[in-house]
């Protein structure tokens, strides 16, 4: 699964224990934006590093796994959580171009040469 936004906070990364590190994150997705949700990430292990290239208010892709877990407290309970894995990060091109692939030059052609075809409906066939 993916998901767009801008990136609102980093955490710095944590170790759980000898064997474990995560860093969480937050991103503001704003398919309606008028209501935008607030949702947090973790990286695990090595993917702690992806935050690494990223700064508040950067415009991302996240890429990533929904996990489940089981727990059976000790009074006898049981409780579930979930979590949201993020494995890769990409930048998300902006109209200033700050992230993903450079903008264009202006005397870059737009369009391939040798394609230009002064009607549309003439196939090469």
């Amino acid at each position: 699964m993916n998901i767009k936004g801008k990136l609102l906070e980093i955490s710095d990364t944590q170790q759980i224990s000898d064997s474990f590190k995560k860093r969480e994150f937050v991103i503001e997705y704003a398919e309606n934006p008028q209501y935008p949700e607030f949702v947090k990430f973790e990286a695990i292990q090595d993917k702690c590093a992806l935050l690494d290239n990223y700064k508040s208010g950067d415009e991302i892709d996240v890429y990533f796994n929904i996990k489940g877990r089981k727990w059976n407290d000790p009074k006898g309970g049981v409780k579930y959580f979930n979590s949201l894995q993020a494995w890769k990060i990409d930048g998300v091109a902006t109209s200033a171009g700050s992230a993903g692939a450079p903008p264009a030059s202006p005397d870059m052609p737009t369009e391939e040469p040798g394609w230009v075809s002064e009607n549309e409906d003439d196939l090469p066939f």
